[in-house]
Order: C-alpha cells, then structure tokens, then sequence
C-alpha cells in the first residue's frame, strides 16, 4: 500500500510540504504492516523533504517510491537518493502513456538495438536500477514488454537521460502529476 501524493492531489507540486499529515498516514501505514496486515508499504511521487520526513520521524523505511520517470523525464537526483536510502524506485508511465512513440530521436535508438520504443524505455528504466510499471491490456504488449534482454551503451543512456524534456501526456496531461490543475470542484484544466 503507499501513500499516492505527499501534498493534497488539488495542489500538487506547488511548493508546500504536508509534513505532518504525511507523516501521521505513514505511521498508520507502519502499524498496519507491524501488525501483519501490509506486506509492503511505500510512497508515490515523494521528493526528497517528503522522503526524509519519514525517514526521520517514522520507524519503517518506505520500501519503494514510485515515480515518474522515462526518457525525456528521468529525476535523476530523485532516484539516486531514493536508492541510497534503501528505496526501491518504481518508474511508472515509462513509455509515457505512448505518447513517447513519436520522438524520432528515440526510434533512432530503438531500431539500432533491433527493439520497439516501448522496449527501449522499459529497459532505460531497468538499467537506472528502477523497476517500470507498464500498463498494457494486450497479452502480445505484455509479451514484447517483458523482452528487455539487451543491454543499452553507456553513450546511449546519456543520450536518452538528457532527452527533450517531455510534456505532451495526451489525454493524462489534465492530471497534476503530468502537469495539469485539478480545481476544488473537481475539473481538470492542463497548465
């Protein structure tokens, strides 16, 4: 189980940090697993003050911290940190939402490792030490998802670490977390 947002989904990333109301969800997700209840628990889209809130004041080290994360976004600082403190790092919405199947750049890479866009993102992740998270309904995608065994040179990771910036999530862009406002009465507006 984790917490989904270290601040109230309608400000997302607008600078505050919700310490204390993180840390009281997190100390009842501690006493769920001490209890035997969770076999896991963790956070999603924390940054590192969120991360060491817990890590100060809790007693149980979030086991992952899912993030957003693939080429043209990887928050590298963000997972480096994560790691070092013991943090799994799960990379979610690493083919961005597919709307990364258009950047020639990357197709470019793809073709000279003989694999899809999609395969080359899932192995990015990997070889950052992040677990992807794919979504995919189709047992053909699930198949070629799991076909990652190739390894990506070095000059190739920097290349696809330092892609453009990517922002165009389609239909997600509305959501605070691809960039979007969601307001009080619950509509969705992209920044």
């Amino acid at each position: 189980m984790i917490i989904h947002s270290p601040q109230p989904w309608t400000d997302f990333r607008e600078g505050e940090h919700f310490f204390e109301g993180n840390l009281a969800a997190w100390q009842a997700l501690e006493e769920a697993y001490k209890a035997g209840k969770l076999r896991a628990i963790g956070v999603s889209n924390f940054e590192r003050p969120d991360l060491d809130n817990l890590l100060q004041n809790g007693t149980v080290r979030p086991m992952v911290n899912q993030i957003l994360a693939h080429p043209g976004n990887t928050p590298t600082d963000l997972i480096r940190y994560s790691q070092s403190q013991g943090i799994l790092v799960e990379a979610y919405s690493p083919v961005a939402h597919g709307k990364i199947f258009n950047r020639p750049e990357l197709r470019a890479v793809a073709d000279k490792y003989g694999v899809t866009i999609a395969q080359l993102c899932i192995r990015y992740c990997l070889q950052l030490g992040m677990l992807p998270l794919p979504k995919t309904v189709t047992p053909a995608w699930m198949r070629e998802n799991a076909a990652v065994d190739f390894e990506i040179t070095a000059a190739d990771m920097d290349l696809l670490a330092n892609a453009e910036t990517f922002s165009d999530y389609g239909d997600a862009a509305i959501f605070p977390v691809y960039g979007g406002k969601l307001l009080p009465d619950g509509t969705c507006v992209a920044r």
